[in-house]
């Protein structure tokens, strides 16, 4: 029980302070994450709502699957870098996501929906609203009325599709870009998607504790 809330509070620490160096720091393993599937988004349930893309997380009893979800995002014109692991020094250390006027590395992972290893291409920002690429995400025109079309940014998911960075692993190295996206100031996940991460590893422990019995 010990250990188990040990890891609670660790991924609850690295989701509040979202910040691209404390992350790795808090979480490093020893065992590379398994390769990321392609699942189906769901419809974006209205204008406003941003994609943040599923991810694995390491509990008590392994690896396990966070879900991507629509989240609004905490205020106008922020974008969502998402997490991704990093194979250093032997270990795979994880980089929590964070919001930011513009979307900064993320390993090179490709998560489908918009981020594809680097960027975004699922939307954009205009004038304080923020319109959504129909070709790449999933949006009910009768919900979301921001959208355009912009077929040049598809890209196809390859297998396998690795879910870290480094040795064995996505060789890429972050832009000029992409490094000054995270040294500016940036906020970490909002309460939703905290929360979202918190079901996700209840889910974890209750499954495997279920198993286990």
């Amino acid at each position: 029980m010990k250990n188990k809330l040990t890891m609670f509070l660790i991924l609850v620490l690295a989701a509040l302070f979202g910040s691209h160096a404390s992350a790795g720091v808090l979480i490093s393993v020893n065992v590379a994450p398994p390769a990321i599937a392609v699942f189906d988004q769901p419809p974006c349930p209205g204008d406003g709502y941003l994609w943040t893309p599923g991810y694995y997380q390491y509990g008590d009893y392994g690896y396990y699957w966070v879900p991507g979800a629509w989240v609004l995002p905490p205020s106008v014109g922020l974008l969502w870098t998402p997490g991704y692991w990093g194979f250093v020094g032997g270990r795979y250390a994880w980089h929590a996501g964070y919001w930011g006027p513009q979307v900064g590395f993320y390993g090179g992972i490709n998560y489908g929906n918009g981020y594809f290893g680097s960027g975004f291409s699922g939307g954009r920002w205009e004038g304080g609203v923020f319109r959504h690429n129909t070709v790449i995400v999933n949006v009910d025109r009768n919900n979301v009325h921001n959208t355009y079309e912009d077929r040049s940014v598809v890209r196809v998911v390859k297998a396998p599709n690795h879910a870290f960075n480094g040795k064995g692993g996505i060789k890429a190295q972050p832009s000029k870009v992409e490094v000054e996206a995270s040294r500016a100031p940036h906020q970490g996940p909002t309460p939703v998607q905290v929360s979202h991460a918190q079901e996700a590893h209840n889910s974890h422990l209750a499954a495997h504790g279920a198993a286990h019995k």
